[in-house]
C-alpha cells in the first residue's frame, strides 16, 4: 500500500472547477467521507458568475477510490441544478490535493482542483457554525 492509500480522504475540502474558454472558475465545499474503496459526501457552492449567480447549489458525491485514483459522480439536488457531473482526478501523494477533469456527458468538460481544508480552516468552519 502506497503513503497516498494509506491517507484517508474524510474531510473537509475546498475546490475549484474551471469551464472551458477561459471562464472564470466556480469554487465549492466539499465533505468526503472514504471507507474502503467507496467515497460519499456532499459538496456546497454558491455561485459567483452567470445568470445564477449568488445562488446556492448542493449536491450529493458517490464513488470510489482505488489507490491514488478517484472517481466519484456529482449530482446536484438543488432545482434548477438537478444533473450529475463525473469527476475523475488523482490524489498527491501526501494526501492533500485531487486533480483531475469534469465531464458532463454530451455538453461540458472541464478542470478541477479540491486542497484538503488545513486544521485552521477547519476550526474557522466549527467557530462560525457554533451558537452564540
Amino acid at each position: 500500500m502506497d503513503a497516498t492509500s494509506a491517507t484517508s480522504l474524510t474531510g473537509t475540502w475546498q475546490g475549484q472547477y474551471s469551464y472551458p474558454a477561459g471562464q472564470s472558475p466556480e469554487f465549492f465545499t466539499a465533505t468526503l467521507l472514504e471507507r474502503p474503496g467507496l467515497l460519499g459526501g456532499s459538496i456546497q457552492e454558491t455561485l459567483r458568475h452567470g445568470k445564477l449567480a449568488g445562488r446556492t447549489f448542493y449536491a450529493s458525491v458517490h464513488g470510489k477510490r482505488e489507490g491514488s485514483s478517484v472517481n466519484f459522480l456529482k449530482t446536484y439536488e438543488t432545482p434548477p441544478r438537478q444533473h450529475s457531473v463525473q469527476y475523475q482526478g488523482i490524489v498527491n501523494a501526501d494526501g492533500t490535493e485531487i486533480e483531475g477533469s469534469w465531464t458532463i456527458p454530451g455538453a461540458l468538460s472541464g478542470r478541477f482542483l479540491m486542497i484538503r481544508a488545513s486544521g485552521l480552516a477547519q476550526a474557522a468552519l466549527h467557530e462560525a457554525a457554533a451558537p452564540v
